[in-house]
């Protein structure tokens, strides 16, 4: 397949467009994280060179990703504590001035229709690209493991170790990043902490969650904590730190 690479603000996608691209998303809990919804509007504003659509012949956005640049020094124990973490020193390093030499990939799409015809590793290689356009030397990813939702209560640091027949990751997403030279450099135990009222919860999982106490919850990585009286529930995300150069 040709793809074409464009720059998400280049122009207004048709809504169904993006309804198909996404319509395979991340689960409606990942939008309840309060410092992702604090910080994410100046990660769009000022770092739109680092959100990609790559499209087909036609012009149809079929894969997507984006990222943000840190400034890091190559060290596994002074990376961002996460996803969330790394738009905290993005945005807080441009207001401070420093020159960020890092590209932190924070996500990447790929329409459902198409999977498998390896375009995640396509937009990923973009990603790497456009670091490259941007003078940043390093490029990092917070990776969020898919099939770690199948073992919740399994800790993100077993999780990491488990291994197909073949040496390869037990996890497809994890793979992906292999196959493009990534290695792993650390776990993220909390990359991103969504927090909500207990009738939040129940609408973004729908289960009913009548006590309080852990909770496995559908595309959850780890447990749900409810707190009954105190109305909240908390779910701390795992992701995996993986390093393409």
């Amino acid at each position: 397949m040709i793809l074409r690479t464009e720059r998400t603000d280049a122009r207004t996608w048709p809504r169904e467009q993006l309804a198909e691209l996404f319509s395979e998303g991340f689960p409606a809990f990942i939008t309840a994280d309060p410092v992702s919804k604090e910080y994410i509007g100046r990660v769009r504003e000022w770092f739109a060179d680092l959100d990609l659509m790559l499209t087909d012949e036609d012009g149809v956005p079929v894969a997507g990703g984006w990222g943000v640049p840190i400034r890091w020094d190559g060290r596994a124990d002074t990376l961002p504590s996460g996803y969330s973490q790394s738009l905290v020193r993005a945005v807080e390093g441009r207001e401070q001035g420093l020159a960020p030499d890092t590209l932190v990939i924070c996500g990447a799409i790929v329409s459902p229709s198409l999977k498998g015809r390896g375009l995640a590793g396509r937009a990923l290689g973009a990603l790497r690209d456009a670091a490259g356009e941007a003078g940043l030397s390093r490029v990092v990813a917070p990776v969020r493991p898919t099939t770690k939702a199948r073992y919740p209560l399994t800790p993100i640091d077993s999780f990491v170790r488990w291994r197909r027949a073949d040496g390869a990751s037990m996890d497809p997403w994890i793979r992906t990043h292999e196959r493009l030279g990534a290695e792993i450099l650390a776990v993220a135990p909390a990359s991103q902490t969504m927090s909500g009222t207990v009738a939040e919860w129940e609408g973004w999982t729908g289960l009913a969650l009548p006590e309080s106490g852990e909770y496995v919850i559908p595309d959850g990585l780890s447990v749900l904590r409810v707190d009954r009286e105190g109305d909240v529930g908390v779910y701390e995300e795992p992701n995996v730190w993986m390093r393409h150069r």
